[in-house]
């Protein structure tokens, strides 16, 4: 089944059977920054835009899909977003896996998104559904707080949210 999607700002034909998942899809359609973690939805690793809002691809049957925009980790990677928040995980001292990269900042820029000055605790709840692969969470937070201070600083905090 041909499957019309916006794909990274580039419309396509998704080829798949339509009880495939959209990260089966995605993957053999070579969009390989979102991976297979646990299956379950919970861990992250699968994280992709879907209209804007960060999902779990592994557990969204590819059909729904249909004449929907999915952004994944290799088209956000080249936003000005993007580069604040690997500023602020790099300056938290956070160096990622690279298998639950997608996970990791798509959360993070819903919170930057959602939120001017996210605090600690709000973060937390946030980033809870997240595998801890490879940083410890209090790391990820504080990542996540300075990344909002360069994001905000960078728009000039015209709440462009």
């Amino acid at each position: 089944m041909n499957i019309p999607i916006l794909l990274n700002e580039e419309r396509t034909m998704i080829q798949a059977s339509p009880d495939e998942t959209l990260l089966s899809a995605l993957r053999k359609n070579k969009c390989l920054s979102a991976k297979l973690g646990c299956g379950q939805g919970k861990c992250g690793s699968c994280t992709v835009l879907l209209n804007g809002k960060p999902v779990c691809s592994c557990k969204i049957p590819v059909a729904i899909v249909m004449n929907q925009e999915i952004q994944t980790l290799e088209s956000f990677s080249k936003t000005e977003m993007y580069q604040d928040i690997t500023k602020g995980f790099s300056k938290a001292g956070i160096k990622l896996c690279g298998f639950c990269n997608a996970g990791k900042y798509f959360a993070t820029r819903e919170i930057l998104l959602s939120n001017e000055k996210p605090n600690r605790a709000s973060i937390k709840e946030q980033i809870q559904h997240l595998a801890p692969c490879c940083t410890d969470s209090d790391s990820l937070i504080n990542g996540i707080i300075y990344a909002s201070d360069i994001y905000n600083k960078r728009i000039g905090a015209k709440d462009e949210r």
